[in-house]
């Protein structure tokens, strides 16, 4: 199977990589950054995104949009979600009919649309699938077993894409709910920079685990009120990549929050963002526009939110936490 994943990242890497344990797979990686394909085609190895780690042979680099696509049957959007949809209408001459997989996580700022919607918008296709799930890049390379939740409403393209990339070392879990995986992908990354934070606070494991708590059961009203299915929330895309992402320290989101919760310079934080794609903080800018759009409230958002922004200190988390409903 023609395999094309656009994008050339931490986590667009650890796909490739699951992608190529099928050997009836062909893959092509696409960027429009040239240093990165330059450095990829010359060594195999992306050392900013994956130090260390090379890639396995037969994998072609390219910039080229119409080469990269040209064939594939599947196409995989790999990239960050702020690049999502100028990614989208730059290869949108070359998908026609080709099966989409979705693995950007989060909302975007100008429209407060989930990447499903963005890329409907603009490939208008339904050939479509969000992936989402525990599972750190590093993790992907090092073929630690690994859970996913692929979520479609097409059947040949949830067949199609779980006979590329499931095996032995990696389930794929089918849902409708592109709603509900959509949302635990997005304010997943905005709980671990909270999670983050009272870690760099110092405050006890119990209290992390009552926010962690709290945060998970507001996700599961909010994915009721967005009219997604709730159970979701006990996926691999909610339950699973929530205590992944909001416990580890190889998370860049919770890594920021901690130094947030350290009460780190303006400058040793912007610092930390200038070398560190977190999501995160991209993300919570889109949920918190999207919340009052809708007039929904979330109040560890809005604390969140004040707090980086500087409205709030990080001690305001604390009694936030006791006075909460």
């Amino acid at each position: 199977m023609n395999i094309t994943i656009l994008g050339a990242g931490a986590y667009a890497l650890g796909l490739a990589y699951r992608f190529s344990k099928n050997k009836n797979n062909r893959i092509i990686m696409w960027s429009a950054v040239k240093e990165e394909i330059d450095v990829l085609n010359k060594t195999n190895m992306n050392e900013r995104a994956l130090p260390g780690v090379k890639m396995p042979k037969g994998i072609i680099y390219t910039t080229n949009t119409e080469k990269a696509i040209d064939g594939a049957n599947i196409v995989v959007l790999a990239v960050a979600t702020k690049f999502l949809r100028s990614v989208c209408e730059t290869v949108k001459p070359y998908v026609k009919d080709k099966h989409i997989v979705i693995a950007s996580k989060g909302i975007e700022q100008s429209s407060c649309e989930f990447a499903s919607n963005i890329v409907k918008d603009v490939l208008r296709t339904k050939k479509l699938c969000t992936i989402s799930g525990p599972s750190f890049a590093i993790d992907m390379v090092h073929d630690d077993l690994v859970g996913l939740s692929i979520a479609t409403t097409n059947n040949k393209t949830k067949e199609i894409v779980i006979k590329a990339l499931s095996s032995d070392t990696l389930k794929l879990r089918p849902t409708k709910d592109f709603i509900g995986v959509e949302l635990c992908g997005t304010l997943k990354n905005v709980i671990a920079v909270i999670s983050g934070m009272l870690d760099g606070m110092k405050v006890s494991e119990s209290t992390k685990a009552m926010f962690l708590t709290e945060s998970i059961n507001d996700t599961r009203h909010l994915i009721k009120k967005m009219k997604g299915n709730e159970k979701t929330i006990m996926s691999y895309a909610g339950f699973g990549d929530m205590l992944l992402t909001c416990t580890s320290t190889t998370s860049r989101n919770y890594s920021f929050g901690v130094l947030l919760g350290q009460e780190k310079t303006k400058e040793e934080l912007d610092e930390y963002l200038k070398n560190n794609t977190v999501e995160g903080v991209y993300t919570l800018k889109s949920i918190y526009g999207l919340l009052h759009s809708k007039r929904i409230k979330m109040p560890f958002i809005e604390i969140v939110y004040n707090i980086i922004n500087g409205k709030k200190k990080t001690s305001d988390i604390i009694p936030f936490l006791k006075e909460k409903e």
